[in-house]
C-alpha cells in the first residue's frame, strides 16, 4: 500500500466511524477554550474538564481573569499538572489579550503563540477548533499514531515535521477534523503501552500493525 492509498484508506474509515470527531474540553466561547487548552498540557481532558467550571463561574471573560492575581487564583488550579506555571500563564495570556489585542482572542496561530503559555500546538488547537483553519496540532496523541500507521516517515522527529507532512496529504478542508480523529484514536485504541490492535479498523492499512503480526 503506498502512503497516499493508506492516507485515503485512513480518512474514508474515520469519515465513516467518527463523522463528527470534536475535542472533549467542554467550553462556551474561544476564551473557555484557550484557558482549557493552556491547562490540558501534559494533563488530561476529563481533570481540566472538573477544573474549569468554578476558573469561569469566578472568571467569566479575559477582562476578569486579567485583575486577578496569583494567590486568588491559584487555588482553583491547584490539582492540575504544573500549577504554578499555569497560573502565572493565565494571567499573562489575559493581561496580554486586554494590552495587546484590545480584549479579543486572536485568531492566528502568529499572534497566539505570543501570549504566554501559548505554543504552535495550543495555537493550532484555537484557530482550527474555533474558526476551522487548516492547522494540524500534533500532541503526543497523534505523533504517535501518524507515526504508527505510516502516515508520516519515521525520519520525521519532530511535531513540526509530523505537522508539515500531514497538513501536505491531508485534503484541506479534512485537517481540522483529522487532528480530533488521531487524538481520539490515540486517546482509546492505539494506547502508547498496549495498543488495542486487535479491535483496530486501520489495520489493512497500517505499518505497526503488520511488523509486528506478520
Amino acid at each position: 500500500m503506498t502512503r497516499q492509498e493508506r492516507y485515503q484508506f485512513v480518512i474514508d474509515y474515520f469519515q465513516q466511524h467518527s463523522p463528527e470527531a470534536e475535542t472533549e474540553l467542554i467550553y462556551d466561547n474561544p476564551y473557555q477554550l484557550l484557558v482549557a487548552v493552556i491547562l490540558s498540557a501534559q494533563c488530561t481532558d476529563k481533570r481540566v474538564n472538573m477544573t474549569t467550571p468554578s476558573i469561569f463561574e469566578k472568571y467569566p471573560d479575559v477582562s476578569s481573569l486579567s485583575r486577578t492575581n496569583f494567590d486568588e487564583l491559584f487555588p482553583l488550579i491547584k490539582s492540575i499538572s504544573y500549577p504554578n506555571n499555569k497560573t502565572k500563564h493565565l494571567i499573562g495570556m489575559a493581561k496580554m489579550i486586554i494590552e495587546k489585542f484590545d480584549g479579543k482572542i486572536p485568531m492566528t496561530v502568529e499572534e497566539l503563540i505570543q501570549l504566554p503559555g501559548v505554543g504552535r500546538k495550543t495555537a493550532n488547537v484555537i484557530t482550527s477548533v474555533i474558526d476551522q483553519q487548516p492547522n494540524m496540532a500534533v500532541d503526543t496523541h497523534v505523533f504517535r499514531v501518524s507515526k504508527r500507521i505510516g502516515l508520516v516517515p519515521q525520519t520525521a522527529s519532530t511535531p513540526l515535521a509530523v505537522e508539515k507532512e500531514l497538513v501536505k496529504n491531508i485534503r484541506v478542508e479534512l485537517i481540522h477534523k483529522a487532528h480530533h480523529w488521531l487524538i481520539l484514536h490515540g486517546r482509546y485504541t492505539c494506547l502508547a503501552r498496549n495498543p488495542k490492535c486487535r479491535e483496530c479498523g486501520l489495520q489493512q492499512a497500517c505499518f505497526y500493525f503488520h511488523k509486528n503480526n506478520s
